[in-house]
């Protein structure tokens, strides 16, 4: 019973060998990506064209996939290729080898300047490539990679899948691969070696043919010829000082109307140091046979000079320091700063006199004592007199940012009429070198929001950018914007037009900063038009006051020059300073006053057409055509109006805001449209005083046509009549156009209170302008500043004419439109704006550079400078470019002599040795100094078509790359077998 017992004790465990492990799921994953990207079966594409691998597409395809809880990536790369038909070509397809066996004997594309490393070392169009997902792993251990190995073996065998599989094993720095391609009866291993020094006996060609020949094993005997490609690359680090033709800026330099070598209002442009760093010459033997050549330790035929092929590819400089660049990033990091003027400049410019020695115990006797205050202390020029002797008293002459020189050449720039006592025409630029109004680039400041080339703002801009480059930095553009808003003051008070502003209302299309000094310059003009016109007529008032001429000036004079002497007659002894400083303004004085009620307008309140066809006309401009008044039958006269109040976009910005706020009820709807009809309550007025009698059909006739409708009718008489009436909406109970009707008293416009009180105006402008910060500034003239210097990239480039460039500009002006249009754009985008300019100032250095270098404008014959240019353009514009003639044209003598400059100057050679080198290969192989350095790198391409494994098997060509630097070493095979 105990023996019966035991079997029952024990722990009985059943293995599910259908579970699939975690390596099978792991070969499930990857056959399930190459289906899903239909890599299955073999798809034959057309013969490599020479060049493809760099100038054609390259596209890839990603996914993850999960060895236990190990993540890997799986990236499929491919040139784009037309799909060829293969209809009808199954049959065939089914025994051809694969196409990355195919194309490992084409060489149109051995040494691609640019393309993925696998590419280059293995000549493939498409793989598959399985890699660690995160950056930090790696496939480390000889076991992972064989399993790896053996799961892409499995996977490729299983699917049928005909694209080479690559999984990158150690770490991701060395560019390890190993991989796998199957096809019918064939089979490619990819192989890599990769060593930090290399060996002794693989530093020339017949040793890495040793290696190649063990490696592939020919059993043959003589063994197939080998076909080689050479590639020695060379490099150029010494280009020498004189080759570079940007010239520093002097910052010591005197203004004298230039400062660091510049103009005011000129940008400065160009790299301060070689964009260039590098040049790299790669020469090569791209059809060799084993035998030919001789490269061992000892000796080597493979001289630069003789090689067929010449190619030159040049390496910049990282971030090269532009002028341009710099300038507008200095000048945006103001955007940044927070201090205000007067936190930078030191103590308040407007503190009180006496502060400093005031007695805190007399700190309330202000306000309880009256104190007397001179009449002459309360005008505004006086407080700008006394601020600006507070600024020198707290800040001395040696102390201030700017020194006087400095500061008055800016303000001649700015202002050129102050130069002259008469003023320049403000509406026209007295510089010739902007571009023409009607131009693309004039009109550039509409897309940028910024401000027109020849406009103040403009300059202002280019001068503050300036001045915190080479003077004083921010404290500098304190003092100037200061000084600025000094002057502003001064040119309301007295009069003066600012210059470089177009006349008119503000454009919206500019900078609000444009738009407030285009405000001021309106208040000025309207300010200087009332004075002038109130002299006139007071000089013209005491001229009339002499009885000789009182009678002949009353024969000229018609009704209205008669009551508008009479007027002016009452206001002579007037100051006319009063009319401009008083913040509710009425054109109305004790004798307009008197005057009304002598023409019975007091009582024309309640009176109708007929009261007020009693009153004179006043404010006629001129007779309109042959309309005349309905109910008189007088002639319909225009009237002299008041124009609208010009508003920048900040204040129709609150005014919408303030008409929003009004809410959608009937009595908010009511007061909007009471406060929208300023304008038409004064334009009836001035009709009403220049049209005695007139009702409001005869101001609709005029003011808006439309809304008088006339119909042909028949009266009583049979006679066909035009007879009009208001529009349906002219009837409407509780038109606001009647209510203003009957509101509106017979005042001529220049009786009536102002639209547009400039004095007001004028004063939120200049205070708007002294509480600006730097950065506000900085931020308001930023776009003038980025307009600027497009302008001077366009400018710099038309000299060079490089066509990459013209399209990146046109990117660059795009971008900057979309990102400028709208107020508080971000720093970002405003940073990737001037990173942009920076990076087109650099291009268009490096062809200088290059221009310079390889002496383009020394060519005397006209096909040999075209032959230059086209060859620096490619240049710039390609990775690598090839060089025609190879060592004996042109451009590669040129290269040439670079290289041997460049040697003489490392070994200290005396020129006349420079003869002896230039003669044949073996006299310069004698001298102890070579033209050339030694090579930076050397790569070799070795293939041949041999039967693999066995001398019966099908001949299938083999690959070895092979690359040697002065750090690196790399082995790259390629080894085919086929059928046993």
């Amino acid at each position: 019973m105990a023996a019966d017992s035991e079997p029952e004790s024990e722990v009985f465990e059943i293995t599910d060998f259908t579970t699939a492990s975690e390596w099978e799921r792991f070969i499930s994953k990857v056959e399930e990506v190459l289906n899903d990207w239909k890599l299955i079966g073999n798809s034959l594409g057309k013969p490599l064209e020479k060049g493809i691998f760099t100038s054609g597409t390259w596209e890839e395809k990603s996914d993850e996939i999960f060895f236990a809880d190990f993540k890997f990536s799986v990236t499929h790369h491919y040139l784009v290729q037309e799909s060829t038909d293969k209809e009808g070509k199954d049959e065939l397809l089914e025994d051809v080898i694969p196409q990355s066996m195919q194309d490992l004997l084409c060489m149109n594309n051995d040494f691609p300047p640019r393309a993925h490393c696998l590419v280059r070392w293995y000549g493939l169009r498409e793989f598959v490539v399985i890699a660690p997902a995160a950056h930090s792993d790696a496939v480390l251990s000889e076991s992972k990679c064989n399993l790896l190995l053996s799961s892409v073996s499995i996977a490729l065998g299983n699917t049928g899948c005909q694209v080479p599989l690559f999984v990158q094993i150690h770490h991701k720095w060395r560019r390890m691969y190993v991989g796998e391609c199957q096809g019918p009866g064939v089979r490619t291993d990819f192989e890599m070696v990769h060593l930090r020094k290399v060996p002794n006996q693989y530093t020339h060609l017949s040793g890495l043919l040793d290696i190649f020949k063990s490696k592939i094993g020919c059993p043959l005997t003589p063994l197939p010829p080998v076909s080689i490609a050479i590639r020695f690359t060379y490099v150029l680090q010494d280009w020498q000082q004189y080759f570079w033709p940007q010239q520093p800026p002097d910052i010591d330099a005197l203004v004298g109307g230039e400062v660091g070598g510049l103009e005011f209002g000129k940008l400065p442009f160009g790299a301060c140091e070689d964009p260039i760093s590098e040049l790299h010459l790669a020469t090569t033997w791209p059809h060799l046979t084993e035998g030919i050549i001789v490269d061992n330790d000892v000796y080597s035929d493979l001289d630069p000079i003789q090689a067929p092929h010449w190619s030159v590819r040049v390496r910049k400089a990282e971030n090269p320091q532009c002028l341009l660049g710099d300038f507008v990033t200095e000048f945006f990091k103001i955007c940044r700063r927070k201090e205000s003027t007067d936190e930078i400049l030191g103590r308040s410019a407007f503190e009180e006199e006496g502060k400093e020695t005031a007695d805190i115990t007399h700190a309330l006797s202000k306000l309880t004592e009256p104190a007397s205050v001179p009449i002459h202390k309360l005008s505004v020029s006086n407080m700008v007199h006394t601020a600006k002797k507070k600024i020198r008293k707290h800040r001395g002459v040696e102390e201030s940012p700017l020194n006087n020189d400095v500061l008055n050449t800016i303000l001649l720039f700015l202002f050129p009429d102050a130069v002259s006592e008469k003023p320049l025409d403000v509406t026209t630029s007295t510089d010739n070198n902007y571009p023409p109004s009607e131009s693309e680039d004039y009109n550039l400041y509409n897309q940028f929001k910024s401000a027109p080339s020849d406009s103040l703002t403009y300059k202002l801009a280019l001068c503050l950018c300036m001045i915190n480059f080479y003077h004083g930095g921010l404290k500098g553009v304190a003092h100037l914007w200061q000084e600025f808003v000094l002057e502003m003051r001064f040119r309301w008070e007295n009069n003066f037009l600012i210059p470089g502003l177009a006349s008119g209302p503000p454009d919206l299309r500019c900078c609000l900063l444009h738009q407030k000094l285009q405000m001021l310059n309106c208040c000025i003009e309207r300010k200087k038009a009332r004075d002038e016109g109130k002299k006139t007529s007071a000089s013209d008032n005491v001229t009339n006051i002499y009885p000789g001429d009182a009678g002949k000036a009353g024969d000229h004079l018609g009704p209205d020059d008669l009551k508008e002497t009479d007027k002016d007659k009452g206001e002579v002894g007037k100051s006319w300073d009063s009319w401009s400083d008083s913040e509710e303004e009425f054109f109305e004085c004790l004798s307009d006053t008197e005057e009304l009620k002598g023409n019975g307008q007091e009582s024309g309140k309640k009176g109708g057409p007929k009261e007020m066809a009693n009153l004179r006309p006043e404010g006629r401009l001129y007779q309109h055509g042959k309309l005349t008044l309905l109910h008189n039958g007088e002639p319909l006269y225009i009237p002299v109006t008041q124009e609208p109040a010009p508003m920048t976009e900040d204040l129709l910005e609150e005014q919408s805001e303030v008409l929003a706020k009004l809410g959608t009820s009937a009595e908010g709807a009511h007061l909007r449209a009471r406060m929208q009809s300023a304008c038409l309550l004064s334009d009836m007025e001035s009709f009403k005083a220049a049209n005695p009698g007139c009702s409001l059909e005869d101001f609709v006739r005029w003011y808006s046509p439309r809304d008088y409708v006339e119909e042909e009718v028949i009266d009583e008489k049979g006679n066909v009549v035009l007879k009009g009436e208001l529009s349906a909406r002219m009837k409407i109970p509780s038109n606001m156009w009647v209510e203003a009707w009957e509101t509106a008293k017979p005042v001529p416009a220049r009786r009536q209170r102002r639209l547009f009180d400039d004095t007001r105006e004028a004063e939120k402008v200049l205070h708007y302008l002294a509480i600006q910060k730097p950065a506000d500034l900085a931020r308001h003239l930023l776009p003038s500043v980025i307009h600027a210097a497009v302008l001077k990239v366009k400018e710099e480039e038309s000299l060079e004419n490089i066509s990459s460039v013209k399209k990146i500009i046109k990117q660059i002006i795009s971008h900057s439109s979309k990102v400028l249009h709208f107020p508080n754009p971000e720093d970002k985008k405003l940073e990737e704006i001037i990173h942009q300019i920076t990076n087109v100032e650099a291009l268009i250095a490096r062809a200088r550079s290059l221009k310079a270098k390889f002496g383009t404008e020394k060519c005397e014959q006209e096909e040999e400078k075209e032959d230059l240019e086209r060859f620096v353009s490619c240049l710039l514009e390609q990775p690598e470019v090839l060089v025609t003639g190879a060592g004996r044209g042109h451009a590669g003598r040129i290269i040439h002599k670079l290289f041997v400059n460049a040697q003489r100057a490392a070994a200290m050679t005396p020129p006349e040795e420079e003869s002896k080198r230039m003669g044949s290969p073996e006299e310069r192989r004698q001298n102890s100094v070579s033209d050339f350095p030694p090579p930076a790198g050397r790569e070799f391409i070795l293939r041949t078509t041999v039967p693999r494994p066995a001398p019966y098997s099908k001949a299938l060509p083999q690959r070895m790359y092979s690359v040697l630097t002065k750090e690196d070493f790399r082995l790259a095979v390629k080894i085919i077998d086929g059928d046993v």
